[in-house]
């Protein structure tokens, strides 16, 4: 079965996922899009508003800021996958509860094992908490670890994570998004180095 097949079965079985209690708030599931072999998956927290109602990932300001972001470095959104650690909006976009993390990431994980992406870009704290204890690797807060490359094995896979601020911390918060930019700009770089952009 190719990625975009392995991914399209996931997708089918997230929209319709009634495993935690969030399936009877949402309008719709989210489970993510862009490219079956992308060299570049980005992971955030969980749908908002927007993303709620679309059923894609970062479609509301924060999604237009990402996008400009990816621009910025040469990418578009078709050369990427882009999802989230909950599949679902948590009501009234409050944060992530630990049961609905536990219960949602094993879509995540599905989803890593078909694309095997080379860098895996962590929007916020708990894409990064979460796959940083995938990789045995100590977290100590979104501040301390962004901007840095982190080489690991996740699952059996060997890739670069790179964790930055999510970009709805950068709509509102001017020191955020200088620093957000910059991670951007660091991470197309390396990007360059390794051949995946030009």
């Amino acid at each position: 079965m190719s990625k975009q097949a392995l991914l399209d079965v996931i997708a089918s079985e997230v929209i319709v996922c009634v495993k935690c209690h969030l399936w009877k708030t949402r309008r719709n599931a989210v489970p993510g899009e862009g490219k079956g072999d992308a060299n570049v998956m980005l992971v955030g927290e969980a749908p908002g508003y927007w993303e709620d109602i679309e059923g894609r990932p970062f479609v509301g300001a924060a999604g237009k800021f990402l996008d400009t972001s990816l621009a910025d470095i040469e990418l578009a959104r078709k050369d990427v996958f882009i999802c989230n650690i909950l599949k679902c909006r948590p009501p009234a976009n409050r944060e992530p509860l630990p049961i609905e993390i536990q219960t949602c990431t094993p879509y995540l994980d599905r989803q890593l094992l078909a694309i095997q992406p080379k860098f895996l870009v962590t929007l916020g704290n708990y894409p990064t908490a979460y796959l940083f204890s995938k990789a045995a690797l100590p977290f100590d807060g979104i501040t301390r670890m962004r901007g840095k490359l982190h080489e690991v094995s996740i699952l059996g896979i060997r890739l670069t994570i790179f964790p930055t601020f999510h970009p709805a911390a950068a709509l509102y918060n001017a020191k955020y998004r200088k620093q957000l930019t910059s991670d951007f700009k660091q991470l197309g770089e390396e990007l360059e180095k390794s051949g995946i952009t030009k």
